[in-house]
């Protein structure tokens, strides 16, 4: 492998990791499902802490940080904040574990995987 290969390899794995750790809590899960459910409009901010009971200071915190990872696109509507998931971006780390799991490592049965 050259080394602009392997650089690249290696910012795109420091990337995923850095989105996964991003999904690594339950509120931030439960974030991007209800964004899921709501595809392809999303939510207003206040939409999404009413619905999952989450004070706002909270919230802003954790959209913040799906945001930065590039899970969850913001835009302003008026006066609100509109955030969708980015299904780009999520099918992304999906096709990542994989392509490590299923297909490169042999690791799981790609027919073994199921949608819960």
């Amino acid at each position: 492998m050259s080394d602009s290969v392997a650089a690249d390899s290696d910012t795109a794995l420091l990337r995923f990791a850095d989105m996964l750790a991003a999904l690594g809590t339950e509120t931030r899960l439960r974030i991007i499902r209800l964004l899921l459910s709501a595809h392809p409009e999303g939510m207003v901010v206040g939409e999404i802490g009413a619905e999952l009971g989450i004070p706002a200071s909270t919230l802003s915190h954790h959209l913040e940080r799906l945001k930065n990872e590039g899970l969850v696109l913001v835009r302003r509507e008026s006066t609100f904040l509109r955030c969708t998931a980015n299904t780009q971006a999520l099918q992304e780390v999906v096709g990542f574990l994989f392509a490590e799991c299923c297909t490169r490592n042999n690791a799981i049965r790609p027919e073994e995987i199921t949608c819960a």
